[in-house]
Formats: structure tokens, sequence, C-alpha cells
């Protein structure tokens, strides 16, 4: 989850070039509104997108009892992802780096092989 249609259309690629099936929404309030079609086995958010923030989103599913391994990720420093990180399966920083990525995601999905 990205405001940004270049990232999310990047991201998008890049995890279904490795076998992945991703949607992608462009706002917390997108991904909230599609909740009532299941849950997805990882969450990737931005920490800065604008209405409902990545940290603000993922304290609103969790005050809510829905638990999704979540990775969070940012342009800003390691300094500001470092200070975030605790409730996510990992903190990213943009440009996201394609093995950090891909660890990140088995982490939270598991055992599951990447590529």
């Amino acid at each position: 989850m990205d405001d940004d249609p270049a990232v999310l259309k990047a991201l998008s690629r890049l995890l279904h070039t490795h076998s992945f099936q991703a949607r992608t929404f462009a706002s917390g309030q997108e991904f909230l509104a599609a909740l009532p079609t299941g849950l997805p086995e990882c969450l990737i958010v931005d920490l800065q997108m604008p209405e409902m923030n990545g940290l603000e989103l993922h304290q609103h599913l969790v005050s809510n009892g829905i638990t999704i391994p979540t990775i969070l990720i940012s342009a800003h420093d390691n300094d500001v992802l470092s200070e975030h990180k605790r409730g996510f399966v990992a903190s990213l920083r943009k440009p996201l780096q394609k093995q950090a990525l891909f660890e990140a995601i088995g982490k939270a999905v598991g055992t599951r092989s990447t590529k």
C-alpha cells in the first residue's frame, strides 16, 4: 500500500514475477474497504500516506483484533524506521532492495520459498 502509483505498479510487478498474488491499494481507507473480501497473508504499508499513514492503519487493524503480518516501508532515513519498527515484521527503506523485501515477505508468510 502506497500513495505513489509508480511504487504500487513496480512493487506489484515485482511480486507477480516471483509468483506472489498481490493487490495494491492507494490508501488505508481503500484497503479497509476491501477487507470483507478476505485478509492477505502479508501487508506492505508505506509509513507516509495522506489521511491514514501506515502506522495508523496498523494500529487500527490491531485495535480491531485483525492480525496481518505487516512490513513497513519508507523513504525516510533508518532512524525514523527504527523508531517505528515495533509491531512490524520488518521495516525497509525505499528504494526497496529486492533481497531484503523477499526475506521480509518470507518471514511474514512463513517458509514460502522466494527467488
